[in-house]
């Protein structure tokens, strides 16, 4: 598992993410439900105050009088040492008694009607934040009715040390469960990827040459891998099992000369005869020929067959192959008594290809041609679509065996020189155009017409 790239270390990442994304809602939830029941209880206790101090007012004396116990203040006053402000206003807003002129809520109508209603606030007063209660409230007797305003406030220090102490209570559950899922996503990680470490280190303790399938239990989505890979392994096994008998066929075809060589040169050594030498030379010398020739073919044959041969496709004029290669042949032709020409257009047919590969394609053609007995071979080109043909009146090769020269070493007809690779080589080649080969008589109804119809080139 590359370090740059490791499969463990996304799903960690991508379950992570989320995962810390839903510890921070959490951690910002636990501060918000533990300043708001802190606010709770606080207000409560303002409340309490508020009432205390009310039930505490009187008159006396024709105004408002308050006996304040120490009761009412000291339940707002915790270990966090607060500072608490009260004050008592009469209905008209004026100031009666109190440790601190605190201002009022303006959402409280002192009429002199109305029901007893508290209500709570946070404000800034004289550089303190405080958090206030105010109680409308009245007197009621048989003589009077008076409204009057109880106003009591406190510094926050309280309700921070118990949000704070709230918030730590929640962020230790918060922090066990992050734990803990961490380490539930970290076991589950692995358990998944568990079966992908086996397939890796069944496939590493595999012997290289062992093509058989693999038999491992794993997964479905791993399943498919497994199938995909003995998929792979069985076109490995019918590669290996072509090249296994193309190397059989090959040493057969390179043996079979090469031991004549070698008998001709050994009874060319018992003889006296200045002229049976000069015979077995001129053996030796065609027999050599055939051989080289050959392995001319099986490198060109192992070439197209490399799947990491990709060379790039350029523009090429069939007719100047085609007229490349009558020049090149019309010598050997003509020295076997062959008539060799060419049927071409006047305009250039441009095809994308590989120069060397078409080359290589008209050549076999033409030797197989004068090989298995023809007399006149015509290389023909036609441009709507792109074709090349060479076409020629020897025996030519019956309709149902056709498909079957494409394969190497196969030879249509026993006489002749041919190898058996000339079609087959062709064949690699015009897959590697994207070409159709077609194999048809010849243009009287005698001999062979081998084409190759390419796609149209692109503009």
């Amino acid at each position: 598992m590359s370090r740059g790239d490791s499969l463990y270390r996304r799903l960690l990442t991508w379950l992570l993410l989320p995962l810390l994304a839903l510890g921070g809602l959490m951690v910002l939830q636990a501060w918000v439900d533990a300043r708001r029941t802190a606010d709770r209880a606080y207000d409560r206790l303002l409340e309490a105050a508020t009432l205390a101090i009310a039930e505490q007012v009187q008159w006396q004396d024709g105004r408002l009088w308050l006996d304040l116990p120490p009761a009412a203040l000291e339940m707002l006053a915790t270990d966090a040492e607060e500072r608490v402000f009260y004050a008592l206003y009469d209905a008209a807003g004026r100031f009666v008694t109190g440790n601190a002129e605190l201002p009022g809520d303006p959402r409280l109508t002192l009429d002199g009607r109305g029901e007893d209603r508290l209500f709570y606030r946070d404000v800034d007063w004289q550089g303190l934040s405080l958090r206030q209660g105010v109680r409308h409230s009245r007197l009621e007797d048989w003589q009077l009715t008076e409204g009057f305003e109880v106003r009591v406030a406190h510094t926050r220090e309280g309700r921070i040390a118990l949000t704070n102490q709230l918030l730590r209570s929640n962020l230790a559950v918060v922090l066990a469960m992050a734990a803990l899922a961490v380490v539930v996503l970290l076991l589950a990680v692995r358990s998944a990827l568990a079966p992908l470490t086996r397939l890796r280190r069944a496939i590493r303790a595999r012997d290289p040459r062992a093509l058989t399938p693999l038999e491992l239990a794993l997964p479905r989505e791993l399943a498919e891998l497994r199938e995909t890979l003995n998929e792979l392994l069985a076109r490995m096994r019918r590669v290996r099992a072509n090249q296994e008998r193309f190397i059989g066929d090959a040493s057969h075809q390179l043996r079979t000369p090469l031991a004549g060589l070698s008998a001709r040169a050994e009874l060319a050594l018992r003889q006296d005869d200045p002229q049976a030498w000069r015979n077995a030379l001129e053996a030796m010398q065609a027999t050599s020929a055939r051989t080289a020739r050959l392995a001319m073919q099986l490198l060109s044959l192992t070439r197209l067959d490399n799947p990491e041969h990709h060379p790039e496709h350029t523009p090429l004029d069939l007719e100047q192959l085609a007229r490349e290669a009558v020049r090149r042949h019309w010598s050997e032709c003509h020295g076997h008594g062959v008539d060799l020409g060419l049927a071409g257009t006047d305009a250039p047919v441009v095809v994308h290809g590989i120069a060397w590969e078409l080359e290589e394609a008209l050549t076999n053609l033409i030797d197989n041609a004068w090989c298995y007995g023809a007399h006149r071979i015509t290389v023909r080109v036609g441009g709507t679509p792109p074709v090349l043909a060479v076409e020629d009146d020897g025996p030519g090769i019956p309709e149902s065996q056709r498909r079957l020269v494409l394969r190497p070493f196969h030879r249509g007809r026993e006489e002749g020189e041919g190898s058996g690779l000339g079609l087959a080589i062709v064949d690699g080649i015009a897959r590697a155009h994207d070409a159709r080969l077609v194999l048809a008589d010849g243009p009287d109804g005698r001999g062979l017409s081998v084409s190759l119809h390419f796609p149209e080139a692109a503009p």
